[in-house]
């Protein structure tokens, strides 16, 4: 007989993916499975990095209004973000992302969705969500 694994609703809406409930993995910053909430902010991104472990590059693109010129430039923040081993993200992929206290130094949100995405795009072309 195969062991309860403990797992938390997020809440906000968001699905427990079925790799955090039938996983193995032991991650204390997974927001399903360890000791982080969900709270504050819920965005959207494209993920341009995936070097660091369990770590994310998630790239926000938007538009800035110049009131003098009255037109728009195009501007883009990049946020790092855990990424729970029950998700296999790879560059190119959407994720939704949600806040939570700061894990490390540059990290203070969480990867709670993922989108895989068919067609490769650029690592700096301009998307919108």
């Amino acid at each position: 007989m195969k062991s309860m694994r403990w797992v938390k609703n997020v809440g906000l809406g968001i699905k427990t993916p079925d790799a955090a409930i039938e996983g193995t993995y032991v991650d204390k910053k997974c927001p399903f499975t360890g000791n982080v909430s969900i709270r504050g902010k819920i965005l959207k991104g494209l993920v341009t990095s995936t070097k660091m472990k369990r770590t994310v590059v998630v790239r926000r693109d938007y538009l800035h209004y110049i009131k003098k010129y009255r037109r728009f430039e195009k501007r883009h923040k990049n946020i790092h973000a855990h990424c729970s081993p029950c998700f296999a993200v790879k560059e190119g992929d959407i994720v939704t992302i949600g806040q939570c206290r700061p894990l490390a130094k540059t990290v203070k949100f969480n990867v709670v969705a993922h989108e895989s995405q068919r067609t490769k795009t650029g690592k700096k072309t301009f998307r919108m969500f």
